[in-house]
């Protein structure tokens, strides 16, 4: 059954069937997209990725730890908060390759050789006290990879459920570090009041050597005076030991020539001692000359004594003399050498001249080895003078020297216990200020139990957080996008298929606004219907509620009606060209609608097309949307009236060239 309804380049009617397929495109193309895209992630499960984990576990405190592993345990335990999961296989390099190739996995999740180091080298960091160590914290990362010809959204489902397993592990591990230093906090704090104490007791220490310092001062001047006494003592020593020396050395020279002597009399007396017993023999026989000498001399003297006695001449007076002095001189001689018999004929004589011999033998034994000694005592005393008496004197001398200096390291010891004394009273001050400054800072510094430790961990870790149920890709402006797109498209479908205006307008006795109207009606009702089936189906995809699904359908059917005016418009004024504007301005409008970071010459255009208020009106309904929309359906009405009454203007030739 055909309709009274002029189809576009052709002369063919428009029947119910076409006008049927226009009013069901946009509901068809709509529920086809929204079907595809509504909550992609209930349907995860449709789509498989690999796991590669190349991790090398890490031993921190004894204690094995597989991040890596925590980490593939994750992905596939998925989240608590998710109805569904990606499938995941734990695979190989090899195996993850080739799926990717053909098409098995969609992705595939590389963790490295380093995940585990990499990912606690923050917490080692912070246990080895930082500095250097600090240079080697690093980020753990991990590689999604896709296929080449992966579909537009899967790197975004894969790379966000690696993101979000990746946070998760960060937080855990975050939580631990940050758990360990709030109890080092409580730890420090008890460390620093533990310092404070000692403080304190520096500071009482410092106090009491600053009393005993300042003690040193006098003792430390009594010393010097006592040192420089010393240093002039041990300087008259060195003297008097100098005087000492060099008499020992003449005691030693005199030894030394009385042990030559003793020596050379001791070597004498045995060559004589040698002809002693002819000494005694010649001795016995003095002895009986002696005697007989004595008698002789006794009679000789008697003899010269009777001559003087008889001697009278004068003549004779100095020999008489001489007789005389003779006579007495051999008395004398008589009486000496009858002593001298005596003595010798004496037993005690005889035996002293027998032992004569043996006993200068044994004196000049005596002798020898007195002399021996007197030159060891030589050799021993230049020894003591040089070895005992000059050291003795040269150390005394240092002696000297040393308290001298020890005099002057006393003073300056007097004057520097001084300054150690001032030194320690401000010392004493100064750790005083230190443990009051300390036992502010252990008070200053938090303090946690265990369990509050973990529980400030646990938000530190993750101090931000959203109520956000969305657990969508897509946000909850796709539906309204979708439904304004597919309205567009549905408009422009109707002024495809029928004329913006009829063939006979030239001719036509209708007016320019009729004859404008009269086009407008069918593919206004068109777009009206589409906002019904759009809203409709919308209904059964995302169950609004009673008021926001009528407000929504308001819309939908608002917007069906002026984007049939607009696209009528377009096909009036520019003609074919009109409908790839159309065309554009649909993309235009999924182009801007999809992301906030277009550029922003893109996003005004965006802005000023008519997709623009119905999109805000489809989102949440409002007075100025449904203003916005009626204002381009007026406006597009005029446009396409206008554009049909300078249609209605021609030339004679042209009319003649139709006839």
């Amino acid at each position: 059954m055909t309709l009274p309804i002029e189809r576009a380049r052709s002369r063919k009617p428009i029947t119910w069937l076409t006008i049927l397929g226009i009013l069901l495109l946009p509901a068809a193309v709509g529920g086809i997209l929204v079907a595809a895209l509504q909550n992609p992630t209930e349907r995860l499960d449709s789509m498989t990725a690999a796991i590669v984990n190349l991790d090398d576990p890490v031993t921190i405190d004894g204690q094995l730890t597989p991040l890596g592993r925590q980490l593939s345990a994750g992905l596939v335990e998925g989240s608590d908060d998710l109805d569904s999961n990606l499938t995941w296989v734990i695979s190989n390099k090899d195996d993850a390759a080739d799926g990717l190739a053909d098409g098995t996995y969609q992705a595939v999740i590389t963790i490295p050789e380093d995940f585990s180091a990499a990912a606690t080298s923050a917490g080692q960091a912070i246990s080895d006290g930082g500095g250097a160590a600090s240079d080697k914290a690093e980020k753990a990362t991990i590689t999604v990879t896709t296929p080449p010809d992966g579909l537009v959204a899967d790197d975004l489902i894969t790379s966000q459920i690696a993101s979000v397993a990746t946070s998760t592990m960060g937080s855990m591990l975050s939580e631990a570090t940050m758990s360990n230093v709030l109890v080092g906090f409580t730890t420090l704090g008890d460390q620093i009041g533990e310092a404070a104490d000692g403080a304190l007791q520096l500071a009482s220490g410092a106090r009491d050597a600053a009393t005993g310092a300042a003690a040193i001062p006098d003792g430390a001047a009594k010393l010097a005076t006592g040192a420089s006494g010393l240093g002039s003592g041990a300087s008259d020593l060195a003297n008097g030991l100098g005087t000492i020396a060099g008499s020992t050395r003449q005691i030693a020279a005199g030894a030394g020539q009385l042990g030559s002597g003793l020596l050379g009399g001791a070597s004498k007396l045995t060559t004589d001692t040698a002809g002693m017993p002819g000494l005694v023999d010649n001795l016995k026989i003095a002895t009986t000359s002696a005697g007989s000498a004595a008698k002789d001399t006794a009679k000789l003297a008697e003899d010269l004594g009777m001559m003087a006695a008889t001697c009278v001449s004068a003549t004779a007076d100095d020999l008489c003399a001489q007789v005389k002095e003779a006579s007495g001189l051999a008395g004398n001689a008589a009486t000496s050498a009858g002593t001298a018999s005596a003595i010798l004929s004496n037993q005690d004589v005889q035996n002293g001249l027998t032992a004569l011999p043996g006993t200068f033998t044994t004196l000049a034994t005596s002798m020898r080895d007195a002399g021996t000694a007197a030159s060891s005592i030589s050799a021993g005393l230049n020894q003591l003078a040089t070895d005992g008496i000059d050291k003795s004197a040269s150390g005394a001398r240092q002696l000297a020297d040393g308290a001298t200096q020890l005099s002057d390291g006393a003073t300056q010891l007097s004057t520097g216990a001084t300054e150690l004394a001032t030194g320690l009273d401000t010392l004493a001050t100064g750790t005083g200020d230190l443990a009051g400054g300390l036992r502010k800072a252990s008070d200053s510094l938090p303090s946690f139990t265990d369990g509050e430790s973990k529980s400030l961990a646990t938000v530190m870790a993750d101090p931000v957080t959203s109520n956000s149920k969305m657990d969508t890709i897509f946000g909850p402006t796709a539906i309204p996008l979708l439904a304004a797109v597919v309205l567009w498209f549905g408009g422009l479908a109707s002024f495809i298929v029928m004329r913006a205006h009829t063939a006979r307008t030239l001719t036509s006795r209708r007016s320019s606004a009729g004859l404008a109207l009269r086009s407008f009606a069918p593919a206004a009702l068109i777009g009206a219907g589409q906002g019904v089936l759009v809203a409709l189906i919308v209904q059964i995809v995302a169950s609004y509620d009673a008021a926001t699904w009528w407000a929504f359908a308001g819309t939908a059917v608002l917007a069906g009606v002026v984007f049939a005016a607009v696209n009528q418009a377009l096909v009036a004024v520019f003609g074919g060209i009109g409908r790839w504007i159309g065309a554009l301005v649909g993309v235009l409008a999924v182009a801007t609608g999809l992301i906030s970071t277009v550029p922003g010459w893109l996003s005004a255009i965006g802005a000023s097309l008519p997709t623009a208020p119905a999109f805000t009106g489809l989102i949440a309904a409002n007075g100025g949307a449904a203003a916005g929309l009626v204002v381009w359906g007026v406006l597009s009405l005029i446009v396409t009236t206008l554009a049909i009454a300078l249609r209605r203007t021609t030339s004679a030739k042209t009319v003649l060239a139709t006839a």
